[in-house]
Formats: structure tokens, C-alpha cells, sequence
């Protein structure tokens, strides 16, 4: 699906934390490994492509952010993101300084 892609693409943009907090609070943050592609990963959720989101899971290369990292982030709420929303969670993948 193409038109998917696309579409993903065009709501893919830069994030900072202090803007990802409310989507924290409501547990719909996920974090996506530096070696996925966002878009494939919000294409195969939007897609419902239960293997590969479960694999992922599995190999925690997606998972909810920890308290730990959250941590870190809330001292520092211009830490930067990646983020790409797909109904209802909100994929993420940390900026290096």
C-alpha cells in the first residue's frame, strides 16, 4: 500500500519531549529501535501485521518507554525524537545531540 507509506511519510516529524509527555501520560508511546525503519514500523502496525509487531516485541526493538528513560527524559524535555503517530500510539525513536 503505497498511499500508506505516503501517508506515514507525511506525518513523520521531529518531536520534543516536553511535547510527547501528554502521549506518555496516556501510555501510547512506544519507543522503535534505532535499527528499525519508523515507517515500516508504523506500516506494519497501521497494517496490523501481527508477526512482525509481536517479532519486535519479542526482540524488544518496540516497548514502552521504562521509568528510567523517562526519567532522564523529563530532566532533559528538549531531548528530540523522531515520532510518528499511528492511532492510538505514538512511535518514537531518540535523536542523538
Amino acid at each position: 500500500m503505497p498511499e500508506l507509506r505516503e501517508q506515514l511519510a507525511e506525518n513523520l516529524d521531529e518531536a520534543r519531549w516536553e511535547w510527547l509527555i501528554p502521549h506518555h501520560e496516556r501510555e501510547v508511546v512506544v519507543v522503535v529501535n534505532e535499527d528499525l525503519d519508523l515507517l515500516d514500523v508504523g506500516e506494519a502496525i497501521a497494517n496490523d501485521n501481527t508477526s512482525s509487531v509481536q517479532s519486535w516485541i519479542n526482540e524488544q526493538l518496540i516497548y514502552k518507554p521504562s521509568m528510567e528513560q523517562v526519567s532522564v527524559w523529563n530532566n532533559n524535555r528538549s531531548q528530540r525524537f523522531n515520532a510518528l503517530i499511528v492511532d492510538p500510539f505514538v512511535l518514537v525513536q531518540e535523536l542523538s545531540a
